[in-house]
């Protein structure tokens, strides 16, 4: 057993020293971070269907709203490990209920969804509803404000990582905090999300962030994207 140290420089260290960064205020980038919207265009999204021009609609105060059915939109550049900060409205005038009200979901690496819904006064099935891991964890709480109000999700991905095989060595990893309230802890992601079926693990590398158009007149808007490599 090493012997217990009797000066306390003994346990003191100086190297490596930490980068300095900026935060941002109220939800600002802070200085390392990459800035995928900020209101004023889609220069870091195409179309996740075919690479094209996005459709979606962009808007005078600085958000942008899904356009029904031209389908989901995706980052230009692939990502591994994040802190991710995103904003989100579900709006104000309230139309139809369960999965069908604002559905919308962030998927990290394209595959991994954190699921957008608004669940005011509209229940659905719990592993489903806003802030879970889709069909994998039920969140830790309801933290959405009202209808037509801004949310936030600030979240950490860590990405999965396979071997040179194939097979899963580390299962990916995720952290999310609602409006500042923890609702996934450490959640050790099962594999991608999948609408029917058991998640599996398919070997992959960086990939793009991914927002969706889930075809039903969702209307939700987001604004405010910025991430923070890891990797």
């Amino acid at each position: 057993m090493q012997e217990e140290p009797t000066d306390p420089k003994a346990t003191e260290f100086y190297e490596p020293v930490p980068p300095k960064v900026t935060p941002g205020i109220n939800g600002a980038a802070p200085s390392d971070a990459i800035v995928l919207f900020d209101g004023s265009n889609f220069d870091q999204w195409i179309s996740a269907t075919d690479s094209t021009a996005v459709q979606w609609h962009l808007n005078g105060d600085g958000s942008m709203t899904v356009k029904d059915k031209t389908g989901n939109i995706q980052t230009k550049k692939n990502f591994g490990s994040v802190q991710l900060h995103i904003e989100w409205r579900s709006p104000a005038e309230v139309q139809r209920d369960g999965q069908n009200r604002a559905n919308s979901g962030v998927f990290l690496q394209g595959l991994y969804e954190v699921q957008v819904l608004d669940n005011n006064d509209n229940d659905t099935y719990v592993n489903g509803q806003v802030g879970s891991i889709y069909k994998q964890s039920v969140p830790l709480a309801m933290a959405s404000v009202p209808s037509g109000e801004w949310n936030v999700y600030d979240i950490i991905f860590h990405a999965p990582e396979f071997s040179k095989g194939g097979n899963i060595v580390k299962p990916a990893t995720i952290t999310v905090l609602h409006n500042g309230v923890l609702i996934q802890d450490h959640f050790e992601i099962e594999g991608p999300s999948e609408y029917i079926g058991w998640p599996t693990y398919v070997p992959h590398g960086k990939a793009p962030l991914i927002l969706q158009d889930h075809r039903d007149n969702s209307r939700v808007s987001y604004r405010n994207i910025w991430v923070r490599e890891l990797d």
